[in-house]
């Protein structure tokens, strides 16, 4: 990780009280509705949240108002039960699946989800054992650690592993640390879950989209040209400087200004 001595001083403290700010707005319940996060908000059970986070997660690229529609389709596909129909399912079930498409995941990726996880979860209670490396100071082992366990199935299909990115193929894996704070993350809030509890929030890297990736830019809190998993690094390593138990409550700050406010709002640092 990058040294964090050039975001000491009173021109950062300033940056870290606006985005504290910011988070403060952003981070409410009145954000749920226009985001993918509202997807597994419409489950209670644990593992219901896990699975409808995850195909939310991964479905997550495009419109927000296409990617809700289309993870409510897959949800509603599931009998709006996905745990049972996971582990439960019946072949004929299976095909109105097979039809499935938002962008480049269709039928083929989806069947192959399904089968994953039904083999999954016949051996664990949760998706949270798939991530969790004791000891490991960020969520990047946990990453290219769930990639392995996703894919150790013989049959799974070569085109669905760009649906679950990893850190050791230098991706950002902006929409899986994304879930992971949709899971790990519990501030009473409303917004993120919180039921994963041997993961932290320090643990956490910050995902880095375009809009945040954008505005962090302005901010003066990535200095590295192109973008991948090491930005990502930079950013949630300048982040933890702010507050070093919950890094990643920033994405908040820096998503609602980029997309929210079109980065108009750029900090003079």
């Amino acid at each position: 990780m990058r040294s964090r001595k050039h975001v000491h001083g009173k021109k950062w403290e300033a940056v870290r009280d606006f985005l504290n700010e910011k988070v403060d707005q952003y981070n409410h319940p009145g954000f749920i509705d226009n985001d993918p996060v509202s997807i597994p908000h419409s489950f209670r059970r644990k593992q219901d949240i896990e699975i409808a986070g995850l195909f939310a997660a991964v479905l997550a690229w495009g419109q927000r108002v296409t990617i809700i529609n289309k993870c409510r389709q897959l949800m509603s596909m599931m009998d709006d039960d996905p745990h049972q129909f996971i582990l439960h399912h019946r072949e004929k079930d299976l095909r109105p699946l097979m039809d499935f498409k938002h962008r480049t995941f269709n039928g083929t990726d989806t069947l192959y989800f399904v089968e994953a996880l039904r083999w999954y979860y016949q051996q664990h209670s949760s998706l949270e054992d798939a991530f969790y490396v004791p000891g490991a100071e960020t969520v990047e082992q946990g990453l290219n650690q769930f990639q392995e366990i996703f894919f150790s199935l013989e049959d799974a299909p070569r085109r669905t592993r760009k649906h679950i990115p990893a850190p050791v193929r230098k991706s950002t894996c902006k929409r899986l640390v994304m879930y992971l704070r949709w899971m790990v993350r519990q501030d009473n809030k409303g917004v993120d879950f919180g039921v994963w509890k041997r993961l932290t929030p320090a643990q956490l890297v910050c995902p880095c989209d375009l809009h945040v990736d954008r505005t962090a830019r302005r901010l003066k809190l990535i200095s590295r040209k192109q973008t991948d998993w090491e930005t990502a690094l930079e950013l949630t390593t300048h982040l933890r400087a702010f507050d070093a138990a919950d890094p990643v409550k920033y994405d908040f700050a820096l998503f609602g200004l980029g997309i929210e406010e079109g980065w108009s709002k750029q900090f003079k640092v």
